[in-house]
C-alpha cells in the first residue's frame, strides 16, 4: 500500500496555466537581456553568433526541458530536478543537484534586485547614490541603494508568502509588459535613421574565430534560460493536467530565444557598434533606446527592465523556496523549511530564509555577485543533466524510445555547456574568484550534507521515497522498487 503525504503537508493548487507561462518567461529573460548586450553580446561574440548562439543554446536546452516534462508527468511534487535525481541516483546525488539549484536560484534574485540599481543610476542619476560606505572590486556600495533594494526584496517576499496565485497574476501582467516594450524598443531602433544592416559588422568578435564566439554564448546558455524550470520547481501547486508542462516550457525557451535576439540586435543596428562599444557609455541599452525613441525611449525601456527584473525576483523567489521546501520536508534539510502557512498555504518560513539570504546581497557590491553567477552556472548545468539522466532512466524503463532520446539529448547537451565552463582555454570558462566562491559554497553544502543526510539515509528507501515523492514510488537506483 502506498504511504501518501499527508493532506496538510500540500501546497494550495492555484497556478494556471498562463501563470506557469509568465513565471518560466519572466525568469528566463532577466536583467541580463538589457545589461549584457554591451557588456558581453557584443563584445565577446559579435551579433550574429549572438543570435546563433541564442538560437542554439536553447535548442539544446529543448532536450532538457522535454525530460524535465516527462518527469513532471509521472511525479507530480515540488522540487524539480532534485526530486527527479532521487528517482535516478539515490539520496546522495539528489542532496548535490538540490544544493546546487538553491545557489543559482537565490543568485537570480539578488542579481535582478541589484540591477535596479544599475537602473535607477542611469534613469534617476544621484537620487539614490547617498551615504557612501565602501568599494568592493571597483564598485561602490550607497546606503541609499541598499534601503531601495531591501524595500524591492521585502516587497517581493511578501507577495510570495500570500500565496502563488496572486504572484502569478502580477506575473502575467509584467510578462506582457515586457515583451510589448521589447518590441516597441526594436521596433523603434531598426525604423531610425542610422539603422543599417551596415552597422552589425563584424558579424562575429574580431578577436576570435566564429566558432568561439558563438560557443561562448552557448555556453552560458543554461544561465541565459535558467528559469523555465521553475515550472517543475512549482509542479505541487499545478490547477492544471501536469502534461502541459512540455508547452509550457519549450514556449518559455522559444520565446526568450526570440527576445534576447531582439535585444541585442536593437543594440547592435542604430549605429556601428564597434563605436557604440567605444563610447563607453555607462548603459549602451540605455543610450539606444534614447537615440531611437527620445525621452519617451527611455520610458519604455524602464517599463521593460523593471519587468524584466521583477517577473525574475518573483519566479525565482517561488522556484528557490519550493525547492527548500520539498529538501525540508524530506529531512536533508531541517524540518523547519517544511512548515507551511495556515491560511495562505505557502511554505513560509523556506520563503522568509530566501528573502534573508537575498537581503545581505546588496552589501557586497554587484561584482562580487558577478562572480558568483558565474560559478552557479556550474550548478545549474550539472542539475539539468542530472534530470535528464534520470529521465532517460525512467523513459527507458517505460518503453518511452522519444522520450528516453530526449534524455540522452539532454544530458549532452548539459556536458556540453558544463565542458565549456570549467575546461582551461575554453572561450567561456569562469575565473578564480568564481572558482573560489563555488568552494564556499560546497563547504556550506558539505556542512549540511553531514549533519543532516546521516538520518535520512538510515531510513528504507521506502521511506525516502514517501517524503521525497509524496509516495512509495518507482525508483531507479534500487532494484527492489523497480517493479
Amino acid at each position: 500500500m502506498r504511504k501518501e503525504i499527508q493532506q496538510e503537508q500540500g501546497l494550495k493548487k492555484t497556478i494556471k496555466p498562463i501563470h506557469a507561462w509568465a513565471l518560466a518567461l519572466g525568469s528566463v529573460l532577466g536583467w541580463g537581456a538589457f545589461v549584457l548586450p554591451a557588456l558581453r553580446f557584443l563584445p565577446q561574440a559579435g551579433p550574429l553568433a549572438a543570435c546563433i548562439g541564442f538560437a542554439l543554446g536553447g535548442i539544446m536546452l529543448f532536450s532538457v526541458a522535454i525530460s524535465l516534462g516527462n518527469m513532471v508527468s509521472k511525479y507530480k511534487v515540488t522540487g524539480g530536478a532534485f526530486a527527479f535525481s532521487f528517482v535516478g541516483f539515490g539520496p546522495t546525488i539528489a542532496f548535490i543537484c538540490g544544493w546546487a539549484l538553491v545557489l543559482g536560484y537565490i543568485c537570480i534574485i539578488t542579481l535582478n534586485a541589484t540591477a535596479i540599481s544599475l537602473l535607477t543610476r542611469f534613469v534617476l542619476p544621484g537620487v539614490f547614490e547617498i551615504g557612501h560606505l565602501y568599494s568592493i572590486a571597483g564598485y561602490s556600495v550607497y546606503a541609499g541603494e541598499i534601503a531601495m533594494l531591501s524595500g524591492v526584496l521585502l516587497l517581493a517576499g511578501v507577495l510570495n508568502y500570500r500565496g502563488a496565485d496572486l504572484v502569478g497574476q502580477i506575473q502575467v501582467f509584467l510578462a506582457f509588459a515586457l515583451c510589448g516594450s521589447i518590441l516597441v524598443l526594436f521596433t523603434g531602433s531598426s525604423l531610425a535613421e542610422t539603422a543599417s544592416i551596415s552597422n552589425l559588422y563584424p558579424l562575429f568578435a574580431e578577436n576570435k574565430s566564429a566558432l568561439a564566439s558563438v560557443l561562448s554564448i552557448v555556453a552560458i546558455a543554461p544561465w541565459l534560460y535558467i528559469g523555465f524550470d521553475t515550472i517543475p520547481q512549482a509542479a505541487e501547486e499545478f490547477d492544471f493536467p501536469h502534461e502541459r508542462a512540455i508547452k509550457l516550457m519549450l514556449s518559455a525557451i522559444g520565446c526568450g530565444i526570440v527576445l534576447y535576439s531582439m535585444v541585442t540586435l536593437a543594440v547592435a543596428c542604430i549605429m556601428p557598434y564597434p563605436e557604440l562599444l567605444a563610447m563607453d557609455v555607462p548603459w549602451a541599452t540605455g543610450t539606444v533606446a534614447k537615440m531611437a525613441l527620445g525621452t519617451s525611449g527611455s520610458v519604455i525601456l524602464t517599463v521593460a527592465v523593471l519587468a524584466a527584473i521583477c517577473t525574475g525576483i518573483n519566479g525565482f523567489f517561488i522556484a528557490s523556496s519550493r525547492l527548500i521546501f520539498s529538501m525540508g520536508r524530506a529531512g536533508i534539510l531541517p524540518a523547519w523549511f517544511a512548515q507551511i502557512h495556515p491560511q495562505y498555504q505557502t511554505p513560509h518560513k523556506a520563503i522568509a530564509f530566501v528573502l534573508s539570504i537575498s537581503l545581505i546581497a546588496p552589501f557586497f557590491g554587484r561584482e562580487v555577485l558577478n562572480w558568483v553567477v558565474d560559478m552557479s552556472a556550474i550548478g545549474t548545468v550539472i542539475a539539468y543533466m542530472l534530470a535528464s539522466m534520470t529521465a532517460y532512466k525512467v523513459m527507458r524503463h517505460a518503453g518511452d524510445k522519444k522520450g528516453a532520446i530526449h534524455g540522452i539529448l539532454g544530458s549532452i547537451s548539459s556536458l556540453v555547456c558544463l565542458l565549456l565552463l570549467t575546461v582551461p582555454f575554453s572561450p567561456a570558462a569562469i575565473g578564480m574568484p568564481s572558482w573560489y566562491a563555488l568552494l564556499v559554497w560546497i563547504a556550506l553544502g558539505a556542512w549540511f550534507y553531514y549533519t543532516k543526510m546521516g538520518a535520512f539515509k538510515m531510513l528504507s528507501v521506502r521511506e525516502q521515497s514517501v517524503r521525497i515523492l509524496g509516495s512509495e514510488r518507482h525508483v531507479y537506483f534500487e532494484k527492489d522498487l523497480r517493479n
